[in-house]
């Protein structure tokens, strides 16, 4: 498992590393040749013979000065670019130090690779004046960019303002940076790679699961095992719409659950008989026994907005003693009549909102939520006691007090659907009785490998969420 840091957490872990004894010129001169080695790698790569480090005046501009001071020494062609007029202590040491060229205007002449050693970290508005020009510079010069730690203008939280450096690779520095994986970041940063400078962090980033983490969850199974040792689903969906019931029950059967059960209205039953063969189908009137005896229930797909599903929704709460999963209209009924409701629940409750859902949920504008989409997730999954999966290209889990950022996914999972094929996955996972976090990575992290699977075999506009279904079992089988 990896960890995400965000930038306050690496602030902290920089002065705890310092104040244990590390000088901060050390750790420049660190970061500045893990930087050099990397410029040197993408250099022999792309078959070019000079470097431009456009520097800032703080510390990421200090890095540059040290990278940029090691590749000349080392008989590279390299010169740095610098406007800063104020710097910081040890980047004002390494300017001393180095001994290259330091232009002090925009060049005309063409760079093979550019280095961003403007802001990184240390910034958190939007970039102007200045700066600005610097970032278009970057973006427009043709070159292959490299990212020093962060892509420069990429907020805290991933999003890129229209002004921002699109990095072909970045190296972060000490340990991975959240905002490189998150919204924008996956766009900005191009190939992540991290650089072990020797930053001691004494708190723990956002868990970053990997194939070995999901893997634990899908064990060998025993032979002398039946459809009962692997826990009974209900898709408690449809009554608006047909498809986000079928999405649903026909990801929970590639799962691995023992049963899954796909309860319907009256309007639906008769168009849904034969549609899965190996579901359990049934009419839905009220919320009964056989419904509440399943391990997972996951309720919400295609049912539409109504007064009458936020009653069955308190039914459940109340009366259900597993895991139910909340998704779409169940979400958007909790939220036009309110989530209160979650504080009587006697079950353990996943919700499965995306960024507009989450924001009426919470009752903020959804820019808000995105600005701050871990804080935002943790304090309403503390509130509610609920777990959270906050959907995006990189979604956000959260217990309220664990956090992880789901690292697999594919624009080809940008269609209609894919949120019902999540759940019914999740289902079938807690129909096993994996936990509700751990079952919420595992999900994540098996819905994003087969869009990305889909991807690889059809590209990235033509898979639809019945081929996301499809790659499941691939997905699977590359743990």
């Amino acid at each position: 498992m990896k960890y995400a840091f965000s930038n306050e957490q690496m602030r902290r872990a920089d002065a705890a590393t310092i104040a244990a004894g590390t000088p901060s010129a050390e750790l420049m001169e660190r970061a500045g040749s893990a930087l050099a080695r990397a410029v040197a790698k993408a250099m022999e790569q792309k078959g070019v013979s000079d470097a431009l480090f456009v520097c800032g005046g703080g510390n990421n501009g200090g890095d540059g000065f040290v990278a940029a001071r090691i590749l000349s020494e080392a008989g590279e062609d390299v010169s740095v670019l610098c406007l800063a007029e104020k710097f910081s202590p040890d980047c004002a040491a390494m300017r001393e130090k180095y001994r290259g060229e330091v232009l002090g205007r925009i060049p005309r002449r063409r760079y093979g690779v550019v280095v961003d050693c403007l802001f990184g970290t240390g910034i958190s508005r939007p970039v102007e004046g200045e700066g600005k020009a610097l970032v278009d510079f970057i973006n427009g010069c043709g070159a292959y960019v490299v990212a020093c730690d962060l892509p420069s203008g990429l907020l805290e939280c991933g999003i890129a303002p229209e002004v921002c450096v699109r990095a072909d690779e970045t190296l972060s520095m000490g340990q991975l940076k959240r905002a490189l994986i998150m919204a924008d970041g996956v766009d900005c940063a191009g190939k992540v790679s991290v650089a072990d400078i020797g930053i001691y962090a004494e708190e723990r980033g956002a868990e970053v699961w990997e194939a070995a983490d999901v893997k634990k969850l899908f064990p060998k199974r025993l032979s002398n095992t039946h459809k009962g040792s692997y826990g009974a689903a209900c898709i408690l969906a449809g009554g608006a719409y047909s498809g986000a019931a079928f999405l649903a029950a026909g990801a929970c059967l590639k799962s691995g659950a023992g049963y899954t059960k796909l309860c319907v209205t009256e309007p639906l039953f008769s168009g849904a008989v034969g549609k899965l063969p190996a579901v359990i189908l049934r009419k839905f009137t009220a919320i009964d026994g056989d419904i509440l005896a399943s391990d997972c229930i996951a309720a919400g797909m295609g049912a539409g907005v109504s007064e009458q599903l936020y009653v069955h929704l308190a039914q459940l709460l109340e009366a259900y003693t597993g895991t139910l999963v909340l998704d779409a209209d169940a979400l958007n009924t909790l939220a036009a009549y309110g989530t209160e409701v979650l504080d009587k629940k006697s079950c353990k409750v996943i919700l499965t909102p995306h960024p507009k859902e989450f924001a009426r949920l919470v009752g903020k504008p959804c820019a808000e939520v995105l600005a701050d989409a871990v804080g935002e997730a943790k304090a309403f999954a503390a509130l509610r006691g609920v777990t959270v999966i906050l959907k995006n290209n990189r979604s956000v889990i959260t217990d309220g007090e664990r956090v992880a950022i789901n690292p697999t996914g594919s624009p080809a999972l940008a269609k209609g659907g894919s949120g019902d094929v999540l759940s019914g996955l999740l289902a079938g996972i807690c129909a096993r009785g994996v936990a509700p976090f751990d079952a919420a990575c595992a999900a994540s992290w098996l819905l994003g490998k087969a869009g990305e699977l889909a991807a690889q075999a059809m590209g990235e506009y033509a898979p639809d969420p019945t081929d996301t279904i499809r790659f499941l079992p691939d997905a699977m089988r590359s743990l």
